[in-house]
C-alpha cells in the first residue's frame, strides 16, 4: 500500500484512483483551463460536464442553466490543450454524468469546490512567485491572444465582456496591428 493510500485508509477515506498518466490533483487541470480559456475561477469551479461539448470543441455557459458573472450566453472554443486536459481529467474522474461537476468538492459530495487558495498559494510559494493572483491567468489569456494578432472583438467575446471598453485595455499589446490596418490603404492604390 502506498503511503498516501495508507494515510487515507487510516482516516476512513477512499483510496485515490491510480494516475495512469493523469493529473496528481485538481490544480494543474484548473490552471491549464484558465490559461487556455480565460474562464473566471468561479465559473471553472461551477463547470459541469454538460457544459462541455467535445464534438463541437466548445464550453458553454447558458443563463438559467449555468451561473456566469455576465449572465449572458457564453461559448468558449477549446484548443488542443483544453481538449486533452478535459479528456484526461474525465478519464480519472469518478463521476462523469452530464450534471456532475468537473471539479467537485473533496469534502462535500455533490458540491462545488469553494476555494483553491491553499493549493494555489502553495504552488506560488514553491515557484517563488509573488504578487500573482488567479485572475492574472485570465489577463494572460487575453494578452496572449492580442499579441498573436487576435481581433479585439473576438477576445471580448471569449472573455464574456459585454462592452468592448473592458477589452480595449489589451490593445496596446499589438501596436503592429495599427500599421497593418493603415497599410491596407496601400493595397488599394
Amino acid at each position: 500500500m502506498k503511503i498516501h493510500d495508507k494515510w487515507r485508509s487510516e482516516r476512513e477515506k477512499e483510496p485515490l484512483p491510480p494516475l495512469n498518466g493523469g493529473f496528481a490533483d485538481h490544480l494543474k487541470p484548473l490552471i491549464l483551463l484558465a490559461m487556455n480559456t480565460g474562464i473566471r475561477k468561479s465559473d471553472l469551479l461551477a463547470l459541469k460536464w454538460e457544459n462541455v461539448d467535445f464534438a463541437k470543441k466548445q464550453i458553454s455557459f447558458i443563463p438559467g442553466k449555468t451561473e456566469s458573472k455576465s449572465g449572458d450566453t457564453l461559448h468558449i472554443s477549446m484548443n488542443k490543450t483544453v481538449m486533452d486536459t478535459l479528456t484526461t481529467w474525465r478519464q480519472q474522474s469518478t463521476d462523469t454524468l452530464p450534471e456532475a461537476l468537473i471539479f467537485p468538492s473533496f469534502k462535500k459530495k455533490g458540491a462545488a469546490m469553494v476555494s483553491i487558495r491553499r493549493s494555489w498559494e502553495g504552488v506560488l510559494k514553491a515557484a517563488q512567485i509573488e504578487n500573482f493572483r488567479w485572475h492574472d491567468l485570465r489577463h494572460d489569456f487575453a494578452s496572449q491572444l492580442v499579441m498573436q494578432g487576435a481581433d479585439l472583438n473576438h477576445v471580448r467575446e471569449l472573455l464574456g465582456h459585454s462592452d468592448l471598453k473592458m477589452t480595449i485595455r489589451y490593445a496596446h499589446l499589438a501596436p503592429e496591428s495599427k500599421l497593418k490596418v493603415v497599410e491596407l490603404l496601400d493595397d488599394e492604390k
